[in-house]
């Protein structure tokens, strides 16, 4: 498992928001309950070796500038089928030199509470120059940046990039992961404006279309408002949200 550790920028970032250092100890939700933890979940490590793993959620480089409660560690969880239907993507992507690298996977409710308490607390925009600085922080909510439920709950979405071996670099998608606004929007063409951003080039446009098009094929469906964020068509799980932690031990 190649995990992606966060560099100094990301704790610049946490250094410089003057992070409060909340409790990070997980809801009542996120405590562990055998029941709910699904034979149909696998870890994505474990059924695609080379997948790279940058868990934005349990670091501090992310739009709330902490640890997210639910993160136990720096992992990826999805149900198998959308776990299988990622490797079609994955084995698909390695002949061209590319690999995919996750930001985001399963997600536990008491996350997902976590970003609703944060959106409403006005007074907290530690990153919002970073994050979202075209827009309001009252605004995340009614245009539905952040909500009360997430489809990640669900266990069959990812958040990804990918990631050129023969570069060692990422692939330049002309915007930033979690980055609220309208350079984020898939169906940006080169030039178009792009709020507070520059719009995005050929090239870019180009690497967001490999990695939609990889997915596509291959059973995921695109989210209007983010490059980086697919479901699988056919989830076994369309109306559950689990709550067990993301994290390993469910595995061993």
């Amino acid at each position: 498992m190649k995990t992606i550790h966060a560099s100094c920028l990301l704790l610049a970032l946490c250094l410089l928001s003057g992070c409060t250092g909340r409790a990070i100890s997980c809801d009542e939700s996120c405590k562990l309950c055998e029941k709910d933890i699904p034979e149909h979940f696998v870890l994505v490590s474990d059924v695609i070796p080379d997948a790279m793993l940058d868990i934005r959620y349990h670091c501090a480089f992310n739009f709330i500038g902490e640890r997210i409660p639910g993160y136990e560690q720096p992992v990826a969880i999805m149900t198998r089928s959308s776990c299988d239907s990622l490797k079609a993507v994955a084995d698909e992507l390695r002949e061209k030199g590319l690999t995919i690298k996750i930001f985001d996977a399963y997600r536990p409710q008491c996350a997902v509470d976590f970003f609703m308490e944060w959106a409403l607390d006005t007074l907290d925009v530690r990153t919002r120059e970073y994050f979202y600085p075209e827009l309001d922080k009252t605004v995340l909510v009614p245009q539905q940046y952040v909500a009360r439920q997430s489809s990640h709950t669900r266990g069959s979405t990812v958040d990804l990039t990918l990631f050129d071996k023969s570069s060692q670099k990422d692939l330049d998608m002309g915007g930033t992961f979690d980055y609220f606004g309208l350079v984020s929007h898939p169906d940006l063409l080169p030039g178009e404006e792009a709020g507070a951003c520059s719009p995005i080039n050929e090239e870019q446009y180009r690497n967001r279309m490999l990695l939609r098009e990889a997915m596509l094929r291959h059973g995921f469906l695109p989210y209007e408002c983010e490059w980086w964020h697919f479901t699988l068509d056919d989830e076994p799980f369309p109306d559950t949200y689990f709550t067990f932690p993301v994290s390993e031990r469910f595995f061993e």
